[in-house]
């Protein structure tokens, strides 16, 4: 098998490391287009240059110092288990989920080394690209694992309502009940997350009066 790989490759012995992993970068690609799995993200894990990979403005994550570190010794010693999840935006990548994984590959000495300056990346699916899609990926995924902050989440939601989401998008998209949302709205106090009425139908009797 490595023999018919290395066919693809024109003299990949004599190639630098970089020219390496962009060919293998390119075969991976374009085994993802012909693959049954392509429309599942990490059928496609490519190693980029991690100059070309920037955070994004709305991550709801915080990692304290004692599991920031915990990360760095886990990828130290196991190496990268975990792709960091992405789009790709004009020359970039900005990251949807991995931001502390991301700050690892760049910060960490022997890690940037050993990884030849390079991040593991996944590319989400085309038709989820749109920035309230990617935000609400991002708590998505946060929530998944158990750590956001409800301060960053808040300003996420308020942001999602300033673009026209509804409150039905913004609970089915983030995963969040609506009596989850509602508690988000007053526990932050944000005028602007009640600038959506979608629930107010709900909470009012015959007469108009609040229920």
């Amino acid at each position: 098998m490595k023999e018919k790989l290395l066919e693809l490759i024109p003299n990949y012995d004599n190639l630098s490391i970089d020219e390496q992993i962009d060919a293998i970068n390119e075969i991976k690609i374009a085994l993802h287009e012909i693959s049954p799995m392509r429309n599942e993200p990490v059928d496609c894990v490519l190693w980029v240059k991690n100059e070309t990979v920037r955070a994004n403005d709305y991550n709801p994550n915080a990692v304290a110092p004692p599991e920031m570190e915990l990360l760095r010794q886990s990828i130290m010693e196991d190496g990268y288990t975990q792709p960091i999840v992405s789009f790709k935006e004009d020359e970039h990548i900005t990251v949807i989920d991995g931001f502390h994984r991301n700050r690892v590959g760049k910060e960490v000495a022997d890690v940037k080394e050993r990884v030849y300056g390079r991040l593991p990346v996944v590319n989400i699916n085309q038709w989820k690209q749109g920035r309230g899609d990617r935000m609400a990926s991002t708590i998505r995924h946060n929530r998944a694992r158990g750590s956001h902050s409800i301060e960053l989440m808040s300003t996420i939601v308020s942001e999602l309502v300033e673009m026209g989401k509804g409150d039905a998008w913004i609970c089915k998209h983030v995963g969040m009940s609506t009596d989850e949302l509602l508690r988000l709205k007053q526990v932050t106090g944000l005028a602007s997350l009640f600038a959506n009425k979608e629930f107010s139908n709900a909470w009012e009797s015959d007469n108009g009066e609040i229920d």
